[in-house]
């Protein structure tokens, strides 16, 4: 399982327990460090203290797993007002929502002749994302989906 896998796993019901949602986790190296992100959500919004709620609760647990042999910085944070859409049901939360899509490569048969446009999510499953552009459907391949974010402000 990977370090990523194994911090969501044991994440989860401690973000639930606090009446949040686990939104995302990452773990990557910017520059010389590493951070280990974890990102938590709720429909009225995340505040300062919720944070600092997972971080006291997860920090032990994380220490515990022994998933990463270096060094890392551990933030838990929002998973803010401008989001990235990742998982199957994120897209789906916000079906009828304009997003920002950003392909790999333009697929045949797209009329948006730019790798980053503006759409409409229509639905999503784990293969395809259907969005509408300027009133027409088009089914985009999830693989070819470079990144899909919302702004919600």
């Amino acid at each position: 399982m990977s370090t990523v896998e194994t911090v969501r796993k044991a994440a989860e019901p401690i973000v639930k327990e606090l009446g949040l949602e686990l939104w995302d986790v990452e773990f990557k190296k910017e520059g010389s460090e590493y951070f280990l992100r974890v990102y938590i959500d709720r429909p009225d919004g995340v505040w300062v203290s919720d944070c600092e709620d997972v971080s006291r609760k997860l920090d032990p647990v994380i220490d515990g797993l022994d998933a990463i042999d270096h060094s890392f910085n551990f933030e838990v944070l929002s998973a803010g007002l401008v989001r990235e859409l990742k998982k199957t049901e994120h897209i789906n939360r916000f079906a009828g929502k304009t997003v920002s899509v950003r392909l790999f490569k333009i697929p045949e048969g797209l009329t948006v002749k730019t790798k980053q446009f503006d759409a409409v999510i229509v639905s999503a499953d784990e293969n395809i994302a259907i969005f509408d552009i300027n009133g027409e459907k088009y089914s985009i391949d999830r693989k070819t989906i470079s990144k899909i974010t919302i702004d919600l402000v």
